[in-house]
């Protein structure tokens, strides 16, 4: 019994449904749907350091409302970023199992194969 790749896991996850995760929270939880750790791990970083600059440029005053949206519009690229690159790396990962699969069935065509 073989196990699937990297690739495959990635290949038979759906898409679409990670870039959704990745993008309603915005916390990288489609990574999770995709089994990617790293690019997970990343993204938490990310969303935490970006609270905690905040946090700490704010100080003990209350945060204006152009404070707010830059909080805001700052955890909504992030969120885009990984809505993107989780929809590359799906489309990557599908093209070259496709490829790989296309090649398996190529060799096995003959008579006695």
């Amino acid at each position: 019994m073989s196990y699937p790749s990297r690739d495959e896991i990635l290949a038979s996850s759906k898409g679409w449904v990670a870039s959704f995760l990745n993008f309603l929270p915005g916390l990288g939880s489609g990574y999770l749907y995709q089994r990617r750790w790293k690019p997970y791990f990343f993204t938490i970083t990310a969303s935490s350091a970006w609270f905690a600059l905040g946090f700490f440029l704010q100080g003990d005053s209350e945060p204006s409302q152009s404070e707010q949206i830059i909080g805001i519009s700052g955890l909504f690229f992030i969120s885009i970023v990984t809505v993107i690159e989780s929809n590359l790396a799906f489309k990557k990962a599908s093209n070259k199992t496709k490829t790989e699969k296309e090649k398996i069935i190529s060799i096995k065509k003959g008579w006695f194969k």
